[in-house]
Parts: C-alpha cells; structure tokens; sequence
C-alpha cells in the first residue's frame, strides 16, 4: 500500500503493518460474512464462530495499535508519511467496531433462537441490507489496499443504498407489529439486528474516507458526494 521511502527499514515497517491490516480485515470480513449466514439460516454454529473470531480482533487491534504508536515515536514522521499512519490508526479502529457489529448480530440470531422466536418474521428482506454492507466493506478494503480514489468515491456513492434498505425494512417491521402484537419482541430484535448491519456499512464508508485523507490530504467526512466529487476534479 504505502510507497518506496528512503529509509528501507521504515518502508519494511509500513509494509508489515499494512499486511496486518489487510489480515485483520479479512478476520472482520469473515465475521461479517458468518453472522449473515447465521442470520439467513437462524444457524447457531455460525454465531457461535463470529464469536470466536472477535478474540483475534481484538488482539489483532491491540497489536496494531502498539506498532503504529512504535513507528510514530521511533521515526517521527512528517507530512504524508504520518497522514497515512494516522489514517491506518483509524482503519483499524473502524475494522474493530465492525467487527464488534458482527458480533453483536451474533448474540442477537443466538438470543432468538434461544427465545424460540417466529421464523415468519422478515428476515430475507435483512438480508438484502446485509449483504450491501458486507459487499461495501470488502470494496472498502480493496480499494483501501491499493490507496484506489475511483473505488473509495463509488463506495461513497453507494452508500445511501444501506440506509434506504434499512428505512425500508424499519416500515416493513413495523407492519408486522401492528398487525400481530405478539411479534413486536421479535421484530425489535430484528430492528436492532438491523442497525448493527447499518453501522457495518458506516465503517466501510469511513475507511474508503481515508482513503481520499490518504492520497489527497482532504478530510471529506460530513461532505456530499456532489461536494467530494467537486473537491477531487
């Protein structure tokens, strides 16, 4: 990801932490894509292992957090050189909280299938949004890996996309509410479920952000994706 520097030791650095980044980043993919299927197929197993992986997360964000610190107070690094630092620092901060989403949808599916909830709630209408979140953080990563501008504005292109299926399936649970009483446990579940998927498409976004704070010095946060694109002509 980063580019040649004169100092080959500190360039090896920057390479080894972006490798781990990358890692941790398929971890956190591979939590999300596991608590989807948990949620498709009600699957325990599943949950259970989105679980699992949040250990080596956590330890993995811990790790990085330790080197990024190292490398700051060992070369002092200025300008571009330190932007990217401190735009990795918020990657892995970002992959983290996504992988704490990811979790949290998997306690949910276990706590509904603990409580024996319905299986004729909406659920293949939450799958939509899960997997445009999923897909979003995986384009996130790749372009995050080749430092891709194009790739980092379509994501945020495509973001609304999440929100609107998640507007959508909020109306359609509360339909199922009004309708039988008996499901409003459930549907609140499900509702929260939801939300957790939203945030995981919230973190892509901010990690294709970096990307553009990265390659252009820019901080785009709070902008419109008229006004980004306006900015990066």
């Amino acid at each position: 990801m980063p580019d040649k520097h004169l100092s080959t030791q500190f360039d090896s650095e920057l390479s080894t932490v972006s490798s781990r980044v990358m890692e941790m980043g398929g971890l956190v993919e591979s939590q999300v894509q596991q608590a989807i299927l948990a949620l498709a197929h009600f699957n325990a197993e599943a949950a259970r292992e989105v679980i699992l992986l949040e250990k080596q997360v956590n330890a993995m964000d811990i790790t990085l957090d330790h080197e990024i610190a190292s490398i700051i107070a060992r070369r002092q690094p200025t300008a571009r050189d330190l932007r990217l630092l401190m735009a990795v620092s918020k990657a892995v901060a970002n992959l983290e909280r996504a992988g704490d989403e990811a979790e949290k949808m998997a306690r949910m599916v276990l706590s509904i299938l603990e409580a024996g909830a319905p299986r004729t709630l909406p659920t293949p209408a939450l799958r939509m949004e899960a997997d445009l979140a999923a897909s979003q953080l995986r384009k996130s990563l790749d372009a995050f890996a080749r430092l891709d501008i194009d790739a980092a504005t379509a994501i945020l292109r495509e973001d609304d996309l999440i929100d609107r299926e998640f507007g959508s399936f909020t109306r359609v649970l509360i339909t199922y509410m009004m309708e039988d009483p008996r499901t409003i446990s459930s549907s609140l579940d499900l509702l929260f479920l939801a939300k957790a998927i939203e945030r995981v498409g919230d973190h892509a976004k901010n990690i294709a952000e970096l990307i553009i704070y990265i390659v252009k010095g820019a901080d785009v946060r709070h902008h419109t994706i008229e006004e980004i694109e306006a900015m990066l002509k």
